[in-house]
């Protein structure tokens, strides 16, 4: 079991430990992830309960998004894929019932409306008025009240191109999505592109650094081929933990383990990120497991020993929540990130 969290008080009516906690990338794995974490981000019933607390939320986005609504406006309006962004905006806010349901909100019907979420819309609008991406970001979190903020991984329009073991190369994020080949390497056109200043900021000053989790081909590693973000990583004093996925995924990770995830994280980052790993334990229903076999995915292998020799330690815990498909049970991931941090120094194989 995690054990009881430590706070900086004995007494009761004390405030807990306040962290800075840095969220990177994308689709809805992210924003899964950041609706746990926004429990815990300061409020004055936290300030009064000893719990630990965050004191700043950050969510770092991938933007190589180009299908969809997402990818209709960014070749319309030559604007950054907003959809994962918009995710992640209604993941944080403070309201999740009108105004969140309105930003999700996607049109059936309607010339050029049809397919579109009303988040998108509002994105683009506000990128035409402000003439900055960064800043309509900023300006719809204040808006929905977010917990938290939200920076795209970098503000430059790139594209993703996959090298296959057959020597062929795929460009862009749909097209390497629906192919049929394994990837050996991926890489960002244009290559040398720039994060945010305050992404930088944002990790340098973290106590809490989680990749994960998400597609890891389309979601996760286009993050860290942002020039400098896995050097900022290295360099951070933050612990780092990789939400592991649930299930492989098709084109993407069929038949990598958790190991695999961790080795290609590592491969594309040119350094060795991890000190931890959150891996699911509980096992699908035969039903979820039927599903998924049909694409030929299954739950991700967890092969320990090979987890441990890359020198990251293993948090053990039930986290498969079952619906249409499998997701991450978002409250119990965040639970025990937050409990990770009150031991982390215990550099140890932890079961919960």
């Amino acid at each position: 079991m995690l054990p009881q969290m430590r706070t900086n008080s004995s007494e009761t009516g004390k405030a807990g430990p306040e962290l800075r906690v840095v969220a990177i990338g994308g689709g809805t794995g992210l924003s899964t992830l950041l609706k746990g974490l926004k429990r815990y981000v300061m409020t004055p019933a936290l300030a009064i309960s000893g719990q630990p607390t965050i004191h700043e939320l950050s969510g770092v986005v991938t933007v190589s998004d180009d299908g969809g609504s997402s990818g209709r406006l960014r070749k319309e309006f030559n604007m950054l894929p907003p959809g994962d962004v918009r995710n992640c905006i209604v993941a944080l806010s403070e309201d999740e019932a009108l105004l969140s349901r309105l930003f999700q909100h996607r049109f059936q019907k309607g010339s050029g409306l049809e397919g579109h979420s009303f988040g998108n819309l509002f994105l683009a609008a506000l990128t035409s008025i402000t003439g900055d991406f960064a800043e309509a970001v900023r300006l719809s979190s204040e808006i929905l009240l977010t917990r938290g903020h939200i920076y795209p991984a970098t503000m430059a329009s790139v594209e993703l191109e996959a090298l296959l073991e057959d020597g062929t190369r795929v460009r862009g994020e749909t097209k390497i999505t629906a192919s049929k080949g394994k990837i050996r390497e991926l890489v960002l056109v244009p290559p040398d592109v720039e994060p945010l200043p305050q992404t930088l900021e944002a990790i340098a000053s973290a106590d809490l650094i989680t990749i994960g989790p998400g597609s890891l081909f389309t979601s996760l590693i286009p993050n860290l081929l942002v020039r400098g973000i896995p050097e900022a990583i290295l360099e951070s004093n933050a612990v780092k933990v990789f939400v592991c996925n649930l299930m492989t995924q098709v084109n993407e990770s069929l038949s990598l383990t958790a190991a695999d995830h961790i080795r290609a994280l590592n491969d594309h980052a040119g350094v060795q990120l991890f000190d931890y790993t959150l891996i699911n334990r509980k096992t699908a229903s035969p039903e979820m497991k039927a599903k998924y076999a049909l694409e030929g995915a299954s739950q991700i292998v967890v092969d320990l020993e090979a987890i441990e020799a890359l020198g990251v330690c293993p948090v053990l815990g039930d986290y498969l929540e079952e619906g249409e498909v499998a997701r991450h049970a978002a409250d119990r991931v965040a639970h025990d990130l937050m409990a990770l941090m009150a031991q982390a120094p215990d550099r140890q194989t932890i079961r919960s």
